[in-house]
């Protein structure tokens, strides 16, 4: 039988590892021994979408999770490197292990995709891949089906991976373009702010040029930095937008909505630290993304949705 960990017992880790155990394979749920949602769910087995039955092992103790032949890791983004970092000053070896990044998003300070990030502490790993496309748990828990990519530059790992995490909920498709996937995948949670913003403001009709030209626009990025642009017309990024953009169980949609309406909300969307990464990168390459400028403008400058719209329209 296969044996899985997943790291990070947040809404989507949660989700993951419900996944895991219906797939019929061992599994151990790691959280956070200081996470007060965390202590809730060791006690209960349950969080506000899931429940866990007897046979999945809820645990803070990362030595024995450390023991799974496959790692899943989904936290945030922006605290993967601290993450690592504490893993690697702990003498925790990941070298050997088969890795699965199922998180998005790029790093804030340096603009790097998360499996370079990952490459920095643990170079001898040859089994990495990224697990991102569309998906809610709220739809997934009541068997509406999707499709996601598994991306890796190890081909037969990412074939294995396939294999094994398919099903009639969920279809597994092999990628071709790591960077393209990473950055595809973080840079659909920008456009999904966007689109809340539209939402706010009655702009809603907008949603066909933020995709379209959004798209375009993503394409050029992930060109840039080395992968392949035809990536943003895929699973990674445009095929996710109906679950990032339209559905109201899209926290960077709501996250874009709470700009204008200040409405409060208890996250921080994905979105808003690749939004600065995707500004920080194009500083660097000199490289025009308009809308995505304008996104970044209206989080972390305050600069208002119409005077964002009207420069748009003046372009």
């Amino acid at each position: 039988m296969h044996k899985f960990a997943v790291l990070g017992a947040g809404r989507w880790g949660s989700f993951i590892a419900y996944y895991i155990n219906k797939l019929g394979y061992d599994l151990i749920l790691w959280g956070r021994k200081n996470s007060e949602k965390f202590k809730n769910l060791m006690q209960n087995r349950c969080n506000s979408s899931i429940c866990f039955g007897p046979e999945v092992k809820i645990t803070d103790n990362l030595d024995l999770a450390i023991l799974q032949e496959y790692i899943i890791i989904s936290i945030n983004a922006q605290n993967f490197r601290e993450f690592l970092s504490d893993l690697y000053n702990n003498n925790f070896d990941l070298s050997n292990k088969k890795i699965i990044l199922c998180m998005k998003g790029i790093e804030e300070s340096t603009g790097k995709r998360l499996s370079e990030i990952f490459q920095e502490f643990f170079p001898e790993n040859k089994n990495l891949a990224v697990w991102v496309g569309p998906g809610h748990v709220k739809s997934l828990v009541n068997k509406i089906p999707t499709c996601m990519i598994i991306d890796s530059e190890n081909n037969n790992f990412k074939s294995e991976l396939c294999k094994i995490l398919s099903s009639k909920l969920i279809k597994c498709f092999e990628g071709n373009d790591l960077i393209g996937s990473e950055i595809g995948a973080a840079c659909k949670n920008i456009l999904g702010i966007g689109a809340g913003i539209l939402d706010a403001i009655n702009m809603s009709s907008l949603k066909g040029p933020l995709m379209s030209l959004g798209s375009l626009e993503i394409s050029k990025l992930i060109k840039s930095m080395g992968g392949k642009k035809e990536s943003a017309f895929g699973l990674c990024h445009l095929g996710d937008f109906q679950a990032t953009l339209f559905s109201h169980e899209s926290n960077n949609r709501k996250f874009g909505e709470s700009l204008i309406t200040g409405e409060k909300i208890n996250f921080v969307a994905e979105g808003v630290g690749t939004a600065r990464a995707v500004h920080k990168i194009c500083k660097e390459k000199n490289l025009n993304l308009p809308i995505c400028e304008e996104i970044y403008k209206i989080i972390h400058k305050e600069t208002s949705a119409q005077d964002s719209i009207d420069y748009l329209f003046s372009l």
